[in-house]
């Protein structure tokens, strides 16, 4: 069995961190989704994101075979929903980013790293989540609902394509 775990990302993962998204954004592409075609997310965004903590990586055997954005400050993006938040008071963490390798694809890795970035919010006293998606990634949708997030409705991104995202929400029992 492999030694697989989640840390913090560092500067020095960024190219393994690129490629990464780029294959990610190839798989978009092919899968005839629009996200991510419009340049993000682009390095001076995960670079930002390592900067602020925000950034984590999967290791799989000491290479980096996934990575994730967890925000645990407010999204702007998600100030106003074509919906209703469940939880509108509390502090919620947001998964943003995530994508596993293609050398690792096949192994589910996306639901351990998914269980690690749940475990890291609740860890830090955060029992509210949020994510979001468009509606043609069905790989995102089918992981979100596997994971108990509830649709709550439509937000909105900046993207140059399109923008439009449904939003999930997932509120533990602390």
């Amino acid at each position: 069995m492999a030694l697989i775990y989640m840390r913090k990302a560092e500067v020095s993962d960024i190219d393994a961190i690129m490629e990464i998204i780029n294959e990610a954004k190839a798989l978009l592409k092919a899968d005839g989704s629009p996200q991510w075609q419009d340049g993000h997310p682009n390095k001076e965004m995960l670079l930002a994101d390592i900067e602020h903590g925000f950034a984590r990586v999967l290791i799989v055997d000491g290479n980096v075979a996934g990575t994730a954005t967890l925000m645990t400050t407010a999204d702007p993006n998600y100030a106003k929903i074509e919906g209703a938040w469940h939880d509108t008071v509390d502090t919620y963490g947001t998964i943003h980013r995530i994508a596993i390798s293609s050398q690792y694809r096949g192994m589910k890795l996306s639901k351990f790293f998914f269980s690690n970035l749940i475990s890291d919010t609740y860890a830090q006293g955060i029992y509210h989540m949020r994510i979001d998606t468009h509606k043609l990634n069905q790989r995102m949708q089918h992981l979100v609902k596997e994971f108990g997030f509830e649709y709550t409705g439509i937000i909105y991104v900046p993207d140059a394509i399109d923008g439009k995202r449904l939003a999930y929400e997932l509120n533990m029992v602390k």
